[in-house]
């Protein structure tokens, strides 16, 4: 799966509907995309999740060295 995804090409006017699309001519020629891919969210979540417990292990780790 790629990091980014490539922005979908619309079709020209001729071939889209006119009564389904309810659209300006602008809106149909131009494509943005304006929302990162939702598989962004869950990497940074889990990157975050991960160095949470990396820390909380290299704490415990300290905790149970200094008691000794």
């Amino acid at each position: 799966m790629p990091d980014q995804t490539t922005p979908a090409t619309p079709l020209p006017a001729e071939q889209l509907p006119e009564a389904a699309s309810g659209r300006t001519d602008i809106e149909k020629r131009t494509y943005v995309e304006n929302k990162p891919p939702r598989g962004l969210y869950v990497r940074v979540f889990i990157y975050v999740v991960a160095t949470h417990v990396l820390l909380a292990f290299m704490s415990l780790l300290v905790v149970i060295a200094k008691t000794r």
